[in-house]
């Protein structure tokens, strides 16, 4: 099923990886049955090393593969290239020889395989200089990242197989047959309690921290529709206001090279030497960019309305010859971080819970915070539908350039109503053609 080499690559000595580093598919290559990863997390060193490498995996298949999904799909973008398995999203008739799809299914099962190599070795691992705290700390970060990677694979393709052992030869986990959906959030909830039990309660924007493993809970829940949880996971990051708070105005968290802000929960570090290929999608040629996706009209109206969008206007621009381009990433060379988790989603998700649960005071004035931040004027929604439907239009400007609308639109069910997908086959995405030719144990989703 993980055809790609850089799935296990992390587990052999660096002396090999140079000499290995031209090899893309687990079918080019012959098991090296004579490499032991025994060897491979021995001591303190290695041990965050290897943690190190899942973070740097995380890198990759967040960068732009798995965020378009959930933009591109959604209604704020257009596709400005001619790739036309770009435009599947758009239409919302994914072809399942979607080089995308492929590239994120295989992007999340290679982060889970480094992530499998840690949970395995590190408990055992004997060195001093490894504490217990370290060590729990470090395993506590993996069960978080498998947690988050699982939750991805759930809403993209619903039952997946769910793998937690390493992989050490092109076969080791093939054969596997799909968990249901619901198994595989059972997996995510499984490792987040595991990971709130093994992290600390600092405060780290760039690693996993207990206080991190609360907001994803927080989101997890809110698909699991537990509304009271959700609202009790949000409320344990957002009373932490000494750490996590809204900045003002919006584009503080990005704007003029901000990174690690307050409004930061968890968010994915890039460097010169390891960029974010996002900026180049979304800026303009005049800027070195492609500007291959862009807002479209409906999302352009609606940022550049005071009364809706406010100070987020700043998500766009135009270029030189006046066409508007998403300006979330800009930097130069390409560091911008990836946001995967802001303190405005605690909110939103804590006010859609209330809202469920009949708190409809708490609810409004979790909205109106955002609001408030965006420079528009307080909602003055005031029944259980009417928050609803003010909520879901806050997230679409909010997180306009972030994964979020079209999985938003799946979970509520409102898909059909405001993107006219009638086919619920096509609220998941499909198995990509070449997993299932590799391995004969998956099969399709339904439709494709």
């Amino acid at each position: 099923m993980i055809t790609n080499m850089k799935a296990f690559k992390y587990i052999l000595p660096l002396s090999l990886l140079i000499g290995l580093g031209s090899c893309d598919k687990f079918l080019d290559v012959q098991p090296r049955s004579s490499i032991s990863d025994d060897q491979t997390i021995i001591d303190k060193a290695s041990a965050e090393t290897a943690v190190n490498g899942v973070y740097d995996s995380f890198r990759s298949y967040y960068s732009v593969s798995f965020q378009s999904i959930g933009y591109l799909s959604g209604d704020n973008i257009q596709w400005t290239g001619s790739q036309s398995q770009i435009q599947e999203f758009i239409n919302h008739r994914v072809n399942a020889e979607n080089s995308t799809v492929s590239s994120v299914w295989t992007g999340i099962y290679s982060s889970l395989n480094r992530i499998n190599h840690v949970i395995e070795k590190v408990p055992n691992v004997q060195d001093p200089l490894l504490t217990a705290a370290l060590k729990n700390k470090l395993i506590g970060e993996a069960y978080f990242l498998r947690a988050l990677a699982y939750f991805d694979l759930a809403r993209i393709w619903g039952g997946v197989p769910i793998i937690t052992k390493p992989t050490a030869t092109p076969s080791d986990n093939r054969g596997i047959e799909r968990a249901t959906q619901e198994q595989v959030y059972a997996q995510v909830l499984a490792d987040l309690n595991a990971a709130e039990s093994l992290l600390p309660a600092t405060t780290d924007r760039f690693r996993a921290t207990q206080k991190t493993v609360w907001a994803l809970k927080a989101r997890y829940y809110l698909y699991q529709k537990d509304y009271a949880k959700a609202a009790e996971y949000a409320s344990s990051v957002i009373a932490d206001a000494a750490n996590y708070k809204l900045v003002t105005p919006y584009n503080a968290f990005f704007a003029n090279d901000a990174r690690g802000t307050t409004e930061s929960v968890f968010e994915i570090f890039y460097s010169v030497n390891e960029t974010n290929g996002h900026r180049g999608q979304w800026q303009p040629q005049e800027k070195g960019g492609t500007r291959q996706w862009a807002p479209n009209d409906a999302f352009v109206a609606l940022v550049n309305d005071p009364a809706v969008g406010g100070n987020r206007s700043t998500l766009v621009a135009k270029d030189n010859q006046g066409r508007w381009y998403g300006n979330m990433y800009y930097r130069s060379p390409a560091t911008d971080p990836t946001f995967v988790i802001r303190i405005a989603e605690l909110y939103l998700i804590r006010a859609e819970a209330r809202a469920h649960t009949g708190e409809l005071a708490g609810a409004l004035a979790d909205l109106n915070a955002i609001r408030e931040r965006a420079g528009i004027a307080k909602s003055t929604a005031s029944t259980a539908d009417q928050l609803l439907l003010a909520i879901e239009n806050e997230r679409r400007i909010e997180f306009a350039l972030e994964p979020h609308r079209w999985f938003d639109l799946v979970r509520t069910g409102r898909a059909a109503a405001v993107l006219n997908v009638t086919d619920n086959n096509r609220l998941l995405l499909p198995i990509p053609s070449e997993q299932l030719l590799i391995d004969k144990a998956l099969k399709q989703n339904p439709g494709y």
